[in-house]
């Protein structure tokens, strides 16, 4: 019997040496993996000049936890950052810092918390139910999967959210926010360098995306509020909009609660349709694995009244998903731009300078991990050794950690589990897929499936 050979996947890197802002500068606007040089993967820290400040990559773990976990007040988000992201995310959970932070946290925290699970679930597992039955019906030809899981991502945004199904709105949805992610979701140069306060001609642009925006969740919000809910809660949408925080009582205005809708439909969908295709993708070319898969899922229901007591059953589709992110994260990086100067991890960081945290890099760091650039599920199953807490950063990690992980890994699971369950899934073409990372971590083209039923 001939063994499976390994999936090895690529890994984009910019080319060796010292590379100048606007090299920099351009790889962060056009691929931003392409911004991580070669030593990257490979070195503890990386230091280089952008326009006269200094830009960090760090990958030591102590430093990592110093700046993410002890010391996150000295690190504030960037301006390019800011200026590319709050447009679509507004001064929601995401880019909200200090006492306003706070007050976010506290207050829709629980709206995720584990009690919540069972009706996010639910949401789920019908959403992907609906998906495979369209699926279904396109077996004769090629599939964009990449499409599909969008959509599906969108619409469990959707339902869990406001328990209203998506199709209104999803064609302006993603019309809105593709068109922004191609266009002035990316940096130019005068983003980098102008302060946050002087508003840059594509700031200006961004502003008219801002209002559109802004309009449309409202729209959505304003159709939810009329099916007022008889049994709540019922949704997130429920939670959030009865949520207090619990030191001051208050809850959110009319426009934070815009804001939080805006954050968890925007970044919730946006990295878990791409996590979704990844993870397919990635199992349409290793058989060995879709094999296992199937095997593990054909036991189980899957359906609405079970997926939350299946869920933790999925022991090896729960490994295939964290190994589509350590290989795909969806949130490439975390950058930092230090308020006063500090010392991570024995590693000196003067004041201004710009911290790359990037789960791209440490999660293929030659250090870290063992032939990082290999597809192996079984890094992630019981028994297997645990890689450093600060070496796998697909959520982030400390006081900022995505409030929306355990949903995020539960769509995820359940979804993959229910197409497995449902198709064979092979690549249509051999073409090469490269990933791009603007906002998230995005394939190049959207490649084309075949989708066989299984009996």
């Amino acid at each position: 019997m001939i063994e499976a050979q390994p999936l090895v996947v690529a890994t984009p890197k910019a080319p060796a040496g010292a590379a100048s802002g606007r090299v920099i500068a351009k790889a962060l606007r056009d691929n931003a993996l392409l911004a991580f040089p070669p030593e990257a993967f490979e070195e503890e820290v990386v230091c280089r000049s952008f326009f006269g400040r200094q830009q960090i990559i760090i990958n030591r773990p102590a430093g990592i936890h110093h700046i993410l976990v002890e010391s996150p007040d000295n690190y504030r988000r960037t301006p390019a950052t800011m200026r590319m992201l709050r447009p679509l995310l507004g001064n929601g959970l995401l880019l909200s810092q200090g006492v306003d932070w706070q007050h976010q946290r506290r207050t829709v925290a629980p709206a995720f918390a584990a009690r919540t699970m069972p009706l996010l679930a639910g949401h789920v597992a019908r959403a992907a139910a609906a998906t495979v039955a369209g699926l279904a019906g396109s077996v004769e030809g090629p599939v964009d999967l990449l499409a599909a899981m969008q959509s599906l991502a969108l619409e469990i945004a959707g339902t869990s959210m406001f328990s209203l199904a998506m199709e209104r709105y999803r064609p302006e949805l993603r019309d809105l926010i593709t068109r922004y992610t191609a266009g002035l979701g990316r940096p130019s140069l005068l983003d980098f360098l102008l302060p946050l306060a002087i508003p840059s001609p594509r700031d200006l642009a961004r502003r008219r995306v801002r209002r559109r925006w802004v309009d449309l969740i409202g729209r959505i919000i304003a159709e939810r509020r009329e099916k007022a809910s008889q049994a709540a809660p019922r949704d997130l949408f429920d939670l959030l909009s009865t949520a207090r925080d619990p030191e001051s009582g208050a809850q959110f205005s009319a426009e934070g609660l815009v804001d939080q809708v805006a954050t968890l439909i925007t970044a919730g969908h946006e990295t878990t349709g791409v996590a979704l295709f990844w993870s397919l993708w990635l199992v349409a070319a290793a058989p060995a694995v879709q094999k296992r898969l199937a095997a593990e899922v054909a036991a189980f229901d899957l359906g609405p009244d079970n997926a939350a007591e299946d869920l933790p059953q999925l022991v090896y589709t729960r490994a295939v998903v964290h190994e589509a992110l350590r290989l795909y994260p969806p949130a490439f990086t975390l950058v930092r731009q230090a308020k006063h100067a500090d010392e991570a991890g024995g590693i000196p960081l003067p004041a201004g300078a710009i911290v790359f945290i990037s789960p791209w890099v440490l999660h293929r760091h030659r250090r870290l991990w063992a032939q990082p650039e290999v597809f192996d599920p079984a890094r992630f199953l019981p028994g297997a050794p645990a890689p450093d807490r600060f070496a796998y950063l697909p959520f982030g990690v400390g006081p900022r950690v995505c409030i929306g992980a355990q949903f995020a890994l539960t769509e995820a699971i359940l979804v993959l589990a229910t197409m497995i369950k449902a198709f064979k899934i092979e690549r249509a073409d051999d073409k090469p897929v490269e990933p791009v990372a603007i906002v998230t971590t995005q394939p190049d083209h959207p490649p084309l499936f075949r989708l066989q039923p299984r009996r």
